[in-house]
């Protein structure tokens, strides 16, 4: 990249600041990296021999999970080396985002070959202004946190087609929709199947100091819902004044046959949409006319529906697969785009045929996260953090403060939100309570550090999909790229959110302003 000739996207002339000479480094330092597939493979590697090394020292640190000393397993001891070998397929098929990924794909591949996103972008730019889409865009992939994981596989791309048919970079979509999506994981208007989640961790670890302790699952509710319009906020400004503006002289050289324009709709298109979109919103009724009842079949033996149990979360990903392809047949048949059923299956097929790269990536992606899991040396990194945090014997303001960057660290290592705190929360959670702190707010501390950090680690699980997005738009991206794109969202996030989050802290005591429904900041031994 140059230092002369950038424009911004209103064409008016820039100079490179010191910051987007930072990230251009960064970029090229980390696109120097192997791809990722080979990256992951060299940290699986690396994991086996760390977990050889560590695995004959004797660890005094408790596994909170089992009350036992914490033993780092040996992956390349015979039965480990057999049992991998042995689970490669399964642990391949069972990686998580590869489904979530693939089954929505078949769905939105079919809308994308029919033309009914292409039309329906076309409308939506027509009567939003462009200056909006990056707030429209952050909100849209906050609240798509209900729907689990959703917003990965759909609004994600969306965001940059929405971009590049704007006549903004694309990337800079990505971006945008990216930290809406996972950099602002916990902010959120609408409660989500991770709040139950997370408290239930939370009551868990406190009743070790006080078994009477109950948590509201919507404890931290009103901080996270206040904490959406912050996120919305700084991913505007720093999308529009900083990533953006680093990337005008980033040339799209993708394939860009199928991206929509900025044109009109044709009679027959505009026909087409009304029937699509007709459809799409008779499914969505259908849907929560079914689901609203007490005793819907949607709903959780309990009668949740946002547990995490409720066959309406675990069918998210395949009813984004219907509601994509019931409409995106009917906008073809209409608009003439589809001839036959075969035009359906081809749509299929190209749609698979683009995640090819991606599905390589998460194999060995799948395989890395398997043995690190294995050799337990992320669990021992967690807790030491969380010890070393409490033997410091800092100030409660400070000390939550800690909680978020060490949980912002750990999770550059651990991806799983459950699986973090259920490693961090029978340390932190009785620690803090007995320093007078209550467990929703600590869990509040845990959720600012578990969002923010998202975005920059290449050990994400969805993290490679964004890349294979890039891709498409800008065919020499790598990891480099996405992380230097994602770094200002990353830091200022962080320090912007924690600071906010102790001056909600100061203020919602002082004013009677909860964090959540029946949530408190301090905590009183009984």
């Amino acid at each position: 990249m140059s230092d002369a000739g950038t424009q911004t996207p209103d064409n008016s002339p820039i100079r490179r600041t010191w910051l987007m000479r930072a990230l251009d480094w960064i970029e090229r330092i980390g696109n120097k990296l192997p791809d990722p597939a080979v990256l992951f493979l060299l940290l699986m590697l690396l994991t086996w021999a760390i977990s050889a090394l560590l695995a004959p020292i004797s660890f005094t640190t408790i596994d909170p999970r089992s009350g036992e000393p914490l033993v780092v397993n040996n992956l390349l001891a015979g039965t480990a080396i057999t049992k991998f070998f042995a689970d490669m397929v399964g642990t391949f098929v069972g990686f998580h985002p590869l489904g979530v990924v693939l089954v929505a794909m078949l769905g939105i591949g079919v809308a994308e070959h029919t033309g009914f996103i292409n039309a329906s972008l076309r409308a939506l730019l027509s009567f939003t202004a462009r200056w909006l889409l990056t707030p429209m865009l952050i909100t849209v992939g906050i609240i798509s946190h209900t729907a689990v994981d959703a917003g990965y596989v759909l609004v994600v791309p969306l965001g940059a087609v929405i971009f590049y048919a704007a006549g903004r970079h694309p990337l800079a979509g990505i971006a945008a929709a990216f930290a809406g999506v996972s950099g602002g994981f916990s902010a959120n208007f609408v409660p989500s199947a991770l709040d139950p989640m997370l408290q239930g961790i939370s009551q868990a670890a406190g009743q070790v100091l006080d078994p009477t302790l109950e948590l509201n699952p919507l404890n931290n509710y009103f901080f996270t819902a206040i904490s959406s319009l912050l996120i919305i906020a700084l991913g505007w400004f720093i999308t529009d004044r900083i990533v953006e503006p680093r990337l005008a002289d980033t040339k799209v050289d993708g394939d860009m046959t199928d991206m929509p324009s900025m044109e009109g709709l044709a009679p027959n298109e505009r026909r087409a949409l009304r029937w699509s979109l007709g459809v799409m919103v008779a499914g969505l009724v259908i849907l929560f006319a079914t689901a609203l009842p007490g005793g819907s079949a949607w709903r959780s033996p309990t009668g949740d529906i946002t547990a995490f149990n409720a066959p309406l979360m675990q069918s998210i990903v395949p009813l984004i697969f219907l509601l994509f392809l019931l409409p995106a047949v009917v906008y073809g048949y209409v608009a003439g785009t589809v001839k036959s059923h075969r035009d359906i299956i081809e749509g299929m097929s190209k749609a698979m045929s683009g995640m090819g790269y991606y599905i390589v990536m998460a194999f060995f992606a799948a395989q890395f996260i398997y043995a690190f899991s294995q050799s337990n040396l992320g669990a021992l990194l967690a807790i030491e953090g969380a010890n070393w945090l409490r033997s410091a014997g800092l100030p409660p303001q400070i000390t939550i403060i800690g909680v978020v960057v060490i949980t912002g660290f750990v999770n550059l290592l651990v991806g799983s939100a459950s699986a973090k705190w259920a490693l961090l929360a029978p340390i932190l959670v009785p620690m803090l309570m007995s320093l007078g702190i209550s467990a929703d707010l600590t869990q509040a501390a845990y959720r600012v550090g578990d969002s923010t950090t998202n975005i920059i680690t290449p050990l994400m699980p969805y993290f490679p999909l964004i890349v294979v997005f890039c891709r498409r738009y800008v065919t020499n991206s790598g990891i480099g790229t996405l992380v230097a794109m994602m770094l200002p969202y990353s830091v200022i996030f962080m320090i912007a959110w924690t600071a906010f989050l102790v001056l909600y802290w100061t203020v919602g005591a002082a004013i009677g302003l909860p964090l959540g429904i029946g949530a408190s900041y301090e905590y009183a031994l009984p």
